[in-house]
């Protein structure tokens, strides 16, 4: 009897730990009879509101106060889930394959142009992609890729790059550049004043004993950027050398600060300021930004003039032959969605409903700005 007790308590916390698994496989669409589920709707949905803008203002678009935002991803998502799977049949289809030799080719590719296998590592963890993810997502650029050759020739001959860079002459133009490194001692005063609080020997401080940790902190960060900014000007040839030990820059960090060809406005106005007025092979002055303190190297500088075609005409080819890809793809996915069976075996999924639950959201957003605005002029007309 205790046994069977046993057996049941075991199967009963099985099921309670796989109650997520359960919900996360759920199939929310149908296309052509294969499942797209409630799990691979919530991994696209955080993908895209986890990362960018909304991110950075620290926007949930899951609250209910921000309604609008959600159906408006929602709906998005869904349709590329749903596109998504359409292609992939598609690929499958015709017998498309993608190999680790392409995968590897493609991140040849695009190590080429950061510069370095350090350098894409470093940009994969500030955008907090993991390899994993980032040989994922390019496998499916890459299947993609097959996919429209197969659909289009998508070459674009010399004449045809030369007839684009003669319409667009203007985006082949630039201003005056200036070539610098930089090395970075990142100050700021919120970050350093959070972990400050969150130590526990700190607990119970008063603001006035936490602000003068702070500025302790501050005060040494300028005192180690003075200490490199001494050993630069001392000997101008280890710059390279101490970006790549001191700046907390890590993009720019492991290129030895380098930050490449800039013009004015591509940078804050302090730190432009500062390297448009020095002469090439010269070191700076500590820089303060709201970043922190800057130490740079103008090492070149180009004056305004106009990119050459020969220079850019692979660019340009580059750039056309994606364009017509993607045209192949987006016609052949209209075709697609006109003969395929879409079923929403969740409602709350159909694109209808959610431009239902979208036309709601806005007009709800518009009748409390309306009351909003008439209670202000209430007021106003009180104080009368």
């Amino acid at each position: 009897m205790k046994g069977k007790k046993l057996l049941a308590t075991v199967a009963l916390s099985a099921l309670l730990f796989t109650g997520c698994g359960i919900k996360s496989a759920q199939t929310i669409i149908k296309v052509n009879g294969q499942n797209i589920t409630q799990g691979q709707f919530d991994e696209s949905f955080n993908k895209s509101t986890q990362g960018g803008m909304m991110a950075q203002l620290g926007i949930n678009v899951k609250d209910g106060k921000n309604g609008f935002l959600y159906y408006l991803i929602k709906d998005k998502v869904v349709n590329e889930l749903i596109v998504k799977e359409l292609l992939n049949q598609e690929i499958e289809k015709r017998g498309i394959k993608v190999s680790n030799e392409d995968v590897d080719n493609a991140i040849k590719e695009i190590v080429d142009k950061v510069g370095s296998k350090e350098q894409l590592n470093q940009i994969l963890k500030q955008n907090g992609v993991s390899t994993s993810q980032f040989k994922k997502d390019l496998a499916e650029e890459v299947k993609m890729k097959k996919l429209a050759k197969e659909l289009t020739d998508s070459n674009v001959s010399d004449a045809d790059a030369k007839k684009y860079y003669n319409e667009n002459i203007k985006q082949f133009k630039y201003p005056d550049k200036v070539r610098a490194s930089h090395i970075l001692i990142s100050v700021n005063p919120q970050e350093i004043e959070e972990i400050i609080t969150s130590d526990k020997e700190n607990a119970g401080a008063s603001k006035e004993e936490i602000k003068k940790k702070v500025d302790a902190e501050i005060a040494n960060k300028k005192a180690k950027a003075e200490k490199v900014l001494a050993e630069a000007k001392k000997d101008p040839s280890q710059f390279e050398k101490l970006a790549k030990e001191n700046s907390d820059d890590t993009t720019t960090a492991v290129k030895g600060g380098d930050l490449g060809f800039f013009a004015a406005q591509e940078m804050v106005p302090e730190f432009s300021k500062a390297a448009f007025s020095m002469k090439p092979n010269t070191i700076s002055n500590l820089v303060q930004t709201q970043f922190g303190y800057h130490i740079i190297m103008v090492t070149d500088r180009m004056a305004a003039g106009q990119q050459p075609f020969e220079k850019v005409k692979n660019d340009i080819k580059g750039f056309l032959e994606t364009q017509k890809q993607l045209q192949a793809i987006d016609k052949l996915v209209e075709s697609l969605k006109k003969n395929a069976t879409i079923e929403y075996v969740n409602k709350e999924y159909d694109p209808k409903v959610i431009q239902q639950s979208l036309q709601t959201e806005i007009k709800q957003s518009g009748e409390k700005a309306k009351e909003i605005k008439d209670s202000a002029a209430k007021k106003e007309e009180a104080k009368k």
